[in-house]
This record gives structure tokens, sequence and C-alpha cells, in this order.
């Protein structure tokens, strides 16, 4: 009987120890539960808050469509005016683009470095003034110079609201809320097109059009001002006590801020290493595709309309607004598609469906109207999905240090597709008619068709940090 009592005292420990590893089971037990309790940013809904960062970033988008389309319209009066032969037009088209392609590397450079916020202001100011000052200008290379610097802001802006957007957004929201940002430049691109058709026979009226644009530019500013900074950029940059105030106000409490690893200094030459190089070249090839077409039908609208035997002057330009209206119109269930269908599978049925309706309007430029128009509403309304793609993959798939900067590196290198063709397009219409210059643009969607096919990734339903990481956002093939 000793014995057996002596064994059961060696194999039972003390009682302390047992209430120790109970205490330390209990405490793991509630820590665990703490954990699974905790929210992310991707994990809440959308606030009014969110939508408001949402609606005024998309400002700069809802500019860029409203001051590129509305110079197709005013060139009708400016032409006569200022004696323009098809170079100076050409020029006062493709001045803008140019800007663009300046502004969207600088300010995605500056918006990486300095912050969201700072330049969210800045580029908006800056649209005002030079809009005030194109309404001056006396002579066509004013008019070049004030359009260039416009387009400057309107490029910066770009990467500033896009990088504010996905930095803020639930992942369940993002392709909806990037979608606005499509959606307000073919909105921008239509409110031109009726203004356009509205003041174009007013006398100088085309000082009315480009001026008109600084009633956008003070909407924009009263709404951007208490726009915080991204939470992202802050926390990347050590600043974390700021980036948790900001999570706070905009999230309220219990909600993290998932973070990425310490970033590097700022430098454009990450967007270029490993398999971000990749990323880049596909993103700015596929822009480069999507707007090069989209861009020459709106800033020579008109001119176009009339090619295609539509009309001249009101009739031109109304017809040039039901091809905005198709455009706008596409965006709205694209938004939708991208969390159902997915990126990938969108993408790659989109740009077949865009190819056809432009083989249709050059092969076909002397059909009756309604083939025209089928042409037209085919190309631009399933125009929708690629468009909203050439805002979102990129901020999904290039980590927040660089985000802002790859952004705009894949526009700037569509940008010089868009400023050789917008040069281009009145030239090539002379030389060569409508037809060809249709089949061009439908070469130019093919390319991207062909390009998605062997690159889109698949990002939908997946957090910033999975996306952009290398092993997860690899720029290639990927079924959801």
């Amino acid at each position: 009987m000793n014995n057996v009592k002596q064994m059961t005292q060696v194999a039972s420990p003390p009682m302390g120890e047992v209430a120790d590893s109970a205490k330390q089971i209990g405490e793991d037990v509630v820590d665990k539960v703490k954990k699974s309790a905790k929210k992310t940013m991707d994990d809440v809904s959308m606030t009014p808050f969110l939508r408001k960062i949402t609606f005024f970033s998309s400002g700069g988008s809802f500019l860029d469509g409203y001051v590129l389309s509305l110079i197709g319209v005013a060139l009708t009066q400016i032409t006569p005016l200022f004696n323009l032969d098809e170079a100076w037009s050409a020029a006062i088209g493709a001045s803008v683009l140019l800007g663009i392609f300046v502004g969207t590397i600088a300010g995605g450079y500056l918006t990486d470095r300095i912050g969201r916020k700072k330049m969210f202001i800045v580029d908006i100011v800056a649209i005002g003034v030079f809009s005030i000052l194109s309404v001056f200008c006396s002579d066509p290379l004013q008019l070049v110079l004030a359009r260039f610097f416009i387009g400057v802001f309107v490029g910066a802006d770009y990467p500033i609201a896009t990088s504010l957007i996905a930095e803020f957004t639930p992942k369940q929201h993002r392709s909806i809320s990037m979608g606005m940002v499509s959606a307000a430049w073919y909105l921008g691109a239509t409110v031109a097109a009726f203004v356009g058709y509205f003041l174009y026979s007013v006398p100088n009226g085309w000082q009315w059009m480009l001026g008109s644009a600084v009633i956008p530019c003070i909407i924009l500013l009263v709404g951007r001002h208490d726009i915080p900074e991204s939470p992202m950029w802050l926390a990347q940059k050590g600043r974390t006590e700021e980036a948790d105030a900001v999570m706070k106000r905009v999230f309220g409490e219990g909600v993290e801020l998932e973070l990425e690893e310490p970033g590097e200094k700022t430098s454009l030459r990450k967007v270029f290493a490993g398999g971000y190089a990749k990323r880049i070249v596909f993103l700015g090839i596929l822009t480069l595709c999507q707007v090069v077409p989209m861009y020459a039908i709106y800033t020579f609208g008109p001119e176009i309309m009339t090619a295609f035997g539509l009309g001249q002057g009101h009739e031109a330009i109304l017809g040039e607004s039901v091809v905005s209206l198709f455009f706008l119109i596409g965006s709205i269930p694209a938004m939708f598609w991208l969390n159902s269908m997915g990126r990938r599978p969108l993408l790659i049925r989109s740009l077949a469906l865009m190819a056809v309706g432009l083989v249709i309007l050059g092969v076909f430029p002397n059909a009756p109207v309604v083939v025209i128009i089928l042409g037209f509403g085919l190309y631009a309304f399933f125009s929708g999905g690629p468009g909203i793609l050439q805002w979102l993959y990129p901020n999904e798939l290039f980590p927040t240090e660089v985000r802002a900067s790859a952004v705009g590196i894949a526009i700037a290198f569509s940008r010089i597709g868009t400023i050789v063709a917008t040069y281009g397009t009145p030239l090539f219409l002379a030389a060569y008619g409508v037809g060809p210059t249709m089949l061009i643009a439908a070469g130019l969607v093919i390319l991207g068709l062909v390009l998605s096919v062997f690159m889109a990734p698949e990002t939908k339903g997946k957090s910033l940090l999975e996306t952009s990481s290398l092993d997860e956002g690899d720029a290639s093939p990927r079924r959801a």
C-alpha cells in the first residue's frame, strides 16, 4: 500500500501547477478569442464617410473626362477663329495628354514621398487656375501651354486619388469604388458633350466651355478639405500613432490596420524590380490598348461623327453625346461583374466585344446609321470593365510604398500612345478616312486581348497585402 501511495504521489503534479496550467490554457483561449474578434479594414462595411472619400476622389477623373472631351467641341469654334491647320488642332488636342504623361509620373512619385493628402488639394487648385487662364488665350501656342499644365495636374490626381480609394476601401467594395473613378471619367465626358452642345452656338462659347472646369474644381475643394491622410501610408512611414488616429476617426474603435513590412525609402526602381517589372509592362500596354481608341474618339468626336455621315455641328456633337452615354452606362454593371465574374474573365470578354464593335465601324464605314450606332455602342458599352481595371489593377498589384508611383508609371506609359494617336488622328483621318482609322483602333484592342489572355491576373476577393505580394499577385493567369 505504501508503494502504491508513493507512486500516486509521484505521478500527480502539485495542485499549484495544475492551477497554473489551467490558468495559462484559459488565457490562451481568451487571447485567441480576442484575436479572432479583431476586425481589419476589410471586415467593415462602407460608411457614409468612406463613400465621401470615394466620391470626391473620383472628381479628378471627372475633370479628365470633362476637359479632354470638351476640347473636341471647343475646337469647332477655335479652329476658324485662330485659322488652325490640322497640325495645330492636333497639338491642342494632344497637349493635355503630354501633360498627363508628365503629371502621372511626377504626381505618383511625390504622392509616395510626401503623402496623399497634400497633393490631393494642390492639384485641384492648379487645375482651376489654368482653366481660368485658358479662357484668356489669344493664340494657339498659349492654348497649348495652358492645356499642357491642366494635363500635368489632372495626371497627378490619378495616382493620388486612386491610392486613397484603394487604401481606405474594404476589399469587397474595392471594385465598385474604383469603378466610380472610371464612371466619373465617362460622366465628365458626357457632361462635357452636352455642355458643348448647348454652348456651340453661343458667341465665344469656347471660352465658357474651357472656363467651366472651374466649377467642379470648387466643389472638389470643398469636399476634399477634411479627407484625412491614408493610414496605410502613415504606418508605412512609421507614423503609427497618426495612422491609429485616422483608423479610429474613419472606422471607429476595434478596427485594426493590417500592417505591411516597414517600407524602404520610396524609389521608382522598386516598381521595376523583380516580378514588379512584369506587372508594370503588362499594365502599361493593357492601358495603352484600352485608352488610345477612346481618347481619339473623345478628342475628335465631332470630326469622327461627321466622317461617318452623322451630320455636322450640333448633330455631330449630339452623336458624340450618345456615344458618351454608352460609355457611362457600360461602366455601371461592370462594377458588379468584377466581383461576380472576376477581373480576368470580364477583361478578356470585354476586350473581345470591344474589338468586334470597332471592326464593324472599320469594315462598314458607309453602313446605315443603325449599324454605326451598333458598332459604337458595342465598343463603348463593353469598355466599362477594362476602363475600371486600368485603375483597379495597378492599385492592387503594388505595395503601399510604391503604389502611387506604379499607378503613375502605368498611366504615363499608356499616354505615350495616346499622345501619338491624338496628334495623328486628324492627320490620319484626312489622309486615309475613317474606316482604316477604326481598324487600327481595333488592332490595338486585339493586342490588349491577346496580352490579357496570357498575363491578366485574378485578384477578386483578396486583400491588398495578398494582391501586392509577388507570390499571390503575380501577373499571370489565375482563376478565382
